[in-house]
């Protein structure tokens, strides 16, 4: 895996179904070292707190890849890195295969795995397309939520390493899957499997016990 872009934005007001709303989800790449601090990426305001930041949800990656395949099915050849409201894009980062409590680093820093993305109507918003959140849910590549465990600097074109392995080895994708398909076969199962990861983030958690 590689760090493509490092994507940050300061808040912005737009207007939604008549009402002034600030958000932080329209980020832009940035040049040059970026420091990963204790709490978030530094240069990057995040406006909802209830919904994003915090421990578990400090830094959001997505894929690379992804913009291939959004480019091809919106017919937006346009689109660049931050475009989904990341702060890192980073090439092969795989919901498929990278697991909750997995662990990756980034030249000093060290980031471990919480969660998947739930997209929320500003996903809509930065995409100008009001179907987005279902389209994003349906297609089930969400990108990742990560707690920082070791602040450091990173900068584009570093290597993303996957230093650790959790033992119960549940994929992202598949938790995520698991809990929106209604056609997923064993989500039951699944949700067990996630109750005893500790590192799962609190929200996942309550919506894991919701399921159980």
């Amino acid at each position: 895996m590689e760090l493509v872009s490092v994507n940050v934005s300061s808040p912005r007001e737009v207007d939604y179904n008549g009402q002034l709303i600030r958000t932080g989800i329209f980020k832009k790449p940035i040049d040059g070292s970026v420091t990963i601090t204790e709490t978030h990426v530094d240069g990057d305001q995040q406006v909802d707190l209830k919904n994003h930041g915090g421990e578990h949800k400090a830094v959001y990656g997505f894929s690379a890849n992804h913009y291939d395949y959004w480019r091809a099915t919106l017919e937006r050849p346009d689109l660049t890195y931050g475009q989904f409201g990341e702060n890192l894009s980073i090439s092969d980062l795989n919901e498929a295969t990278l697991c909750i409590g997995d662990q990756i680093q980034i030249g000093d820093c060290v980031l471990e795995i919480t969660q998947p993305r739930v997209p929320c109507f500003k996903l809509g918003i930065a995409m100008d397309l009001r179907t987005m959140p279902k389209l994003f849910i349906q297609h089930a590549s969400t990108g990742i939520y990560f707690r920082i465990l070791q602040a450091g600097t990173i900068e584009s074109g570093m290597t993303v390493e996957n230093i650790f392995q959790h033992p119960k080895q549940l994929a992202v994708k598949t938790l995520f899957k698991a809990y929106f398909d209604k056609t997923f076969v064993g989500a039951n199962s699944v949700m067990q499997q996630a109750a005893e990861i500790p590192q799962l983030s609190t929200e996942w958690q309550k919506k894991v016990l919701s399921r159980l």
